[in-house]
């Protein structure tokens, strides 16, 4: 009996634990690609009677444990998988009375790839940057995975100005003021264990901005008279070409003209009265323009030059006023005939008697006087005058005697005649016959 009591109450005790099976470690992709993502699958055959039963799940990368510790799914997921992550891996399985089992381990080896271009642009773009502004040099690689090495190189012999190591297909390098002599040739490399490839040859040109340029006046004569020529020499001693210089006469634009390599630029002026004054000129090439200071010209005028041109300017006035009144005449000659003459017109001259051939009469008959009417003019309202001559013919001498007794008796004398007119018009008889 008391045998019997021992084995009931050992046999519970006696009883060997059941091993748990080994789980198994996969990884997708199997051979992943630096830079991609990875998931890590720990499976295990679960036994019929145990299918109740809750496990943990532990990944490691050789002894280190992965993530923040072990769960109770089966997968883990690393977002990006680098070179230095290749190694052996494998999974461990917990039960809730702490049995574990360990899977075999898997070697996960990580590839890289190789950088295959590499080229250098510039910010600005073109090459092109002003004194004094920042040049950034990128240096780009294409399809490289990993940790890239970047190198700049300034000339043809390739003087290192800077170094990186970054996880970037990208790199930047920056010269923060730009000086004239930086003006040179750059390239860049990047290497992520493979060797440097490197970048071609970029030129880049510094421009300067123009000085404030220097107005010289040249002229042959110590003393400037009008008629003259004078040079008029624009010049800017820095500044990038080609620059254009323009040049002022009171700040008004009198010319301009191009330099297209280093040096100034002349303009040549003959000299008037009107030329004195005050000159300067302005450069510009692009970045910027600058002003000269101001040079002043006096010009002395002889004096037959200012009588001249007292007297143009009197004959200029006289002509003007002449015009005017030349112009005023005939306006008013022209208004006059529009409207018709006014009705206190002065007579009309008269004029002299035509002189006639004397006729001889030798009949014995009394002289008859003949009358030749002249002008008809209007005078004044309803007024019309005429002008009549009494012309005697002569004799031959013998009935000399016999006219003047008869003739005596009458005088010739100015005969006018007053009529009424009704519609007179301003004509001479003459002209009505």
């Amino acid at each position: 009996m008391l045998l019997r009591l021992l084995l009931v109450i050992c046999a519970p005790l006696c009883e060997p634990a059941e091993l748990l099976p080994r789980p198994v470690l996969k990884a997708q992709p199997s051979k992943p690609i630096e830079g991609s993502s990875v998931i890590l699958t720990c499976e295990i055959q679960f036994l019929p009677q145990k299918s109740n039963v809750q496990f943990q799940f532990c990944f490691y990368r050789d002894s280190q444990l992965l993530a923040s510790g072990c769960s109770s799914y089966p997968e883990l997921q690393i977002p990006a998988i680098w070179k230095e992550d290749s190694g052996s891996y494998w999974c461990e399985v917990e039960t809730e009375t702490h049995s574990t089992t360990r899977s075999p381990r898997f070697q996960i080896y990580v590839q890289r790839i190789r950088i295959s271009d590499v080229s250098l642009v510039t910010q600005p773009p073109g090459g092109w940057v002003v004194e004094g502004d920042k040049l950034v040099l990128i240096c780009l690689a294409d399809n490289g995975t990993g940790d890239i090495t970047f190198f700049w190189y300034r000339g043809a012999l390739g003087l290192n100005l800077e170094t990186k190591t970054q996880r970037s297909l990208k790199a930047e390098y920056e010269i923060i003021t730009m000086k004239e002599s930086d003006a040179e040739q750059y390239y860049c490399a990047a290497d992520n264990g493979y060797g440097p490839t490197l970048s071609g040859l970029v030129s880049i040109t510094v421009r300067i901005p123009v000085s404030h340029p220097v107005l010289t006046l040249r002229t042959s004569e110590a003393q400037i008279v009008v008629g003259d020529v004078v040079e008029l020499h624009c010049e800017a001693l820095r500044g990038s070409p080609p620059i254009l210089y323009q040049f002022y006469h009171e700040d008004v634009i009198m010319g301009n003209s191009s330099a297209p390599s280093r040096g100034g630029v002349s303009f040549n002026l003959s000299l008037t009265e009107d030329h004195s004054g005050n000159y300067s000129c302005e450069a510009n090439n692009g970045h910027g323009a600058q002003r000269s200071e101001v040079v002043t010209l006096n010009i002395t005028v002889p004096m037959e030059n200012r009588i001249e041109n007292l007297t143009s300017r009197i004959l200029e006035g006289l002509l003007g006023t002449i015009s005017l009144i030349i112009v005023t005449l005939l306006f008013c000659y022209w208004f006059k005939r529009k409207i018709g003459r006014c009705s206190g017109d002065p007579l009309r001259t008269f004029p002299n008697p035509v002189p006639q051939e004397p006729s001889y009469l030798n009949s014995s008959d009394p002289v008859q006087l003949q009358p030749i009417y002249e002008n008809v003019n209007v005078v004044r309202g309803d007024e019309v005058y005429s002008l009549v001559y009494q012309i005697q013919q002569e004799q031959e001498p013998a009935a000399a005697e016999h006219l003047r007794t008869h003739g005596e008796n009458k005088i010739p004398s100015d005969i006018y005649s007053r009529i009424r007119k009704a519609n007179v018009v301003d004509v001479d008889y003459e002209d009505t016959m």
